[in-house]
């Protein structure tokens, strides 16, 4: 192999590493923010409306016996 078709091949792969890492970086940095979005939506929450929603039959009448 010559001299020129090793230094192409060379910064080929190189190029391709160094796009790897810029992807790798980016998706990293989306997760976090993702994250952080969901960490505030779930403290914004209304925990009692939530629980209603996932069972409604509960709490809607009272049973007194005496």
């Amino acid at each position: 192999m010559d001299i020129a078709g090793l230094s192409m091949a060379l910064n080929q792969t190189q190029l391709k590493q160094q796009s790897s890492i810029l992807i790798a970086k980016k998706s990293m940095e989306m997760m976090g923010q993702q994250g952080e979005a969901l960490k505030t939506l779930m403290q914004s929450t209304n925990v009692s409306a939530i629980q209603h929603v996932a069972q409604p039959h509960l709490g809607g009448t009272i049973d007194i016996k005496r």
